[in-house]
This record gives C-alpha cells, structure tokens and sequence, in this order.
C-alpha cells in the first residue's frame, strides 16, 4: 500500500517494512529499480540468511549511486525497527559499535532500503562474539589472471581443506574471484582462525608453485591468485552470499555447486538470471550448516610449516620511520578520493613515461582501494620491476594527495 511521499510499504514475514524511493533506478544498465533490490532479497532471503543471517553486519551504503563511493556504517542507526537485532563489537583498536543484526527477510528488505546493496556480516554469531564459526577463503586474482587459473587455485584450495578435514563452499565473489566458505566449530578466537586460514594459503602455494601465492605483499604476487588469508582477521568484512554487487550488470555474488565452478562465469550471475536460478534449483549452499568441521588439522599444518616468512622492515626508529621498505622498485602516484580519479591519474603518469609504461606487465599497475575511517580511498603505485634500471622514473609529487584524515581528530 501507498505511504507518505513516493514511499511503499510492503509486509515481509509478517513485519511492515518501509521503502521509501522505490522506483528510483539504482543500476540504469540492468533497468532495476530500489523497490527491484528489495523484492530480489526477499525472493532469495533463505540463501542470504544463511551467508549473513544472525551476524553482526558493517552497513556499506550507496545512498548516492552505483557510481559513487559508498560509505561504511557500523553502528545501527537509533531508530531501527524493533526486528533488527544488535550486538555490541569490540575492535582491535579499542573502539566498539553496536551493529546491526539481521535475522529474517524483512531485515534484509530494511538493509536494502538504507542504501546497501551487498550485505557484509562479520565471521561470527551475535550470540558469540569472540569466536568464529566460519574461515573464509578469498582468491583474488592479480591483474592479467584468467578465469581457468582461478579456477585451478579454487580445486587445489579444495584438496587442501579436504586433506584437513574441511569442506569448502565455492560461490563467486561478484567481481573476478571466488570464495571459499568453511563452517568450522565456535573454538577457536580470531588470531587462531586467521592462523589456520595463512597455513591453508601458504599449503596451497606450495602446491601450486606460480599459480597461487601467500605474500601479503601485492608487488609480490606477480601474475598468481592471491590467496587471501587476512579475510579472517578482526574486524575484516567480506560480500556474503546472494550480495548484489556495484557492477554495472548488478552481478550477483552467487554460490556454486563444485561441479559448476569450472564451466559457469561470474558475469552468468545477475540479479534476473540469480532470481530464476534460486527459484528452479534452491540454494547450492544449503548443505553448508550441516558440514562444521575443526581447524585441528590446519592449525596442526601451521606448526608443521613453521613461522611465516616476515616483510623486510625499513630503518630502525632511531634512524627512519621503521616502515616497511618493498623489495620492488615501486613509485607512488596518486592517492584519490575515487577510483575514476585514481585511474585519471593514471592515464596520465603514463602519457607523461610512454617508454616505462610500455614496459609493465598487467601486475605491475597496482591501484589498491584503502580503508578509510569511513569509505574508501585510492592509491595508485606503479611497479618497475620489468623497467631497466636506468631507464626507471624516479619518485615524483603525487598527482593527487587525497587525505581521508583530514578534519578528525
């Protein structure tokens, strides 16, 4: 029925939830409107609940478009209805929030309505805030990676936690890579589980030599998958499944059935064909509850593995800032408020070095999205690696100097 202004209300699970703008288009390429999103969580609320259901969740809002920065909310605003849950979080830094938790479809209608379009739940249950129930495996392919070494990351990932006595659940992340779900039993704290998920990452690096790797450090991946062990650090976030993803398509972070994972493609998963798909076939992950298994095996690997390799450190305090100092010859750009400024600058340190520019591999450009204490920021590097020594471009003024702290305290 109709409501105040151009809003709507729609009963969800027998609560009535207000979507206020309905018919303004959120994605003009797909033509799917807000009131679209909304309806689309809804149909698929079985799947998304059991990704982002009964979890604490950052609220990543696009209230100024797909093409525009989105900002991060972790506290629930005041006035929630009295079907979202909270829970209060303790961050490493000595911060808290109360955050929003969802529990039925018409939170995840109410989510919607405030601007998110993926939902980003914390790896733990709000009745138990210290311990994880999942390890999640995100392979993030390096510029210049196709689908099929993706894909070949992904089985040997699944050969690892299988000979560790875990199950993973594929699903696309909604942009280039996939992840790995992994229910594990409520044991283990935050640095034991993220302790597990490096010895997974470094195991299936040395299984795939060239493929995949474990370096933190970007500039040293090469052409490879990063296997993305501090997913499961405190306080890190990442797209559940059935999220909607800020792509011009509205693509669908979608989950997989491991016979699926070699021949289907992330673009295939949309809003329309996710809809059609869930409503034929059901969620692929409805199993996942049913298979918690233990991190004794990976956390028994880590001890066989030993201490992980450390980043070369910079100068001492005495002598220098005591940051870490890259292996690589690397020059810093841009630091930009959006993507578009980042890659604007880009464009042009490129037509400013045409020699050097020619000379990089994909891997080599590295425009990396920063955390904020609110949204996102940009830096833009450059790797001169297959640069000859000589003929390098020396570090010059930023093109641009975004400071995401400026003003706060």
């Amino acid at each position: 029925m109709a409501a105040r202004d151009d809003a709507v209300m729609l009963e969800v699970d027998g609560h009535e939830v207000r979507v206020s703008h309905p018919d303004r288009i959120v994605f003009p390429q797909a033509g799917l409107t807000k009131l679209d999103l909304v309806r689309y969580y809804v149909a698929v609320a079985d799947g998304a609940l059991r990704g982002a259901g009964g979890r604490p969740m950052v609220l990543k809002r696009f209230v100024k478009g797909i093409d525009r920065e989105p900002f991060f909310q972790k506290r629930v605003p005041e006035n929630h209805p009295a079907f979202i849950d909270t829970a209060t979080l303790h961050y490493a830094r000595g911060t808290s929030a109360e955050e929003a938790v969802v529990r039925d479809a018409a939170g995840l209608a109410w989510v919607v309505n405030l601007g998110c379009l993926d939902l980003n739940p914390h790896p733990v249950r709000a009745e138990d805030l210290d311990h994880p129930d999942e390890l999640r495996v995100d392979l993030d392919p390096m510029p210049g990676v196709d689908w099929s070494q993706i894909v070949d990351v992904a089985m040997v990932a699944r050969d690892v936690l299988e000979d560790h006595g875990l199950v993973g659940w594929p699903k696309t992340s909604g942009s280039r890579g996939i992840h790995l779900l992994v229910r594990i039993a409520p044991r283990w704290e935050y640095p034991q589980v993220r302790l597990a998920a490096e010895a997974l990452a470094r195991e299936v690096e040395r299984r795939a030599p060239g493929l995949a790797s474990a370096r933190w450090w970007k500039e040293e991946r090469g052409e490879s998958v990063f296997v993305d062990f501090n997913q499961n650090a405190k306080d890190r976030t990442v797209a559940s499944a059935y999220s909607v993803r800020p792509l011009p398509d509205a693509r669908v972070s979608t989950p997989l059935g491991w016979e699926e994972v070699r021949s289907r493609r992330p673009e295939e998963f949309t809003v329309p064909t996710v809809l059609e798909r869930f409503a034929e076939r059901g969620d692929a992950h409805a199993g996942l509850d049913d298979a918690v298994g233990s991190l004794e095996g990976l956390l028994a690997l880590a001890d066989e593995l030993g201490p992980a390799e450390r980043a070369p450190r910079g100068a001492s305090r005495g002598e220098g800032s005591g940051r870490r100092v890259s292996s690589m010859p690397l020059i810093e750009v841009a630091r930009t408020e959006t993507r578009a400024e980042a890659l604007d600058a880009l464009e042009r340190w490129t037509a400013s070095h045409p020699d050097a520019a020619a000379r990089l591999a994909p891997a080599d450009v590295l425009v990396d999205g920063m955390r904020g204490s609110s949204s996102l920021w940009y830096r833009v590097r450059v790797n001169l690696q297959h640069v000859p020594e000589g003929e390098r471009p020396g570090q010059e003024p930023l093109l641009a100097d975004y400071d995401p702290w400026a003003g706060r305290g």
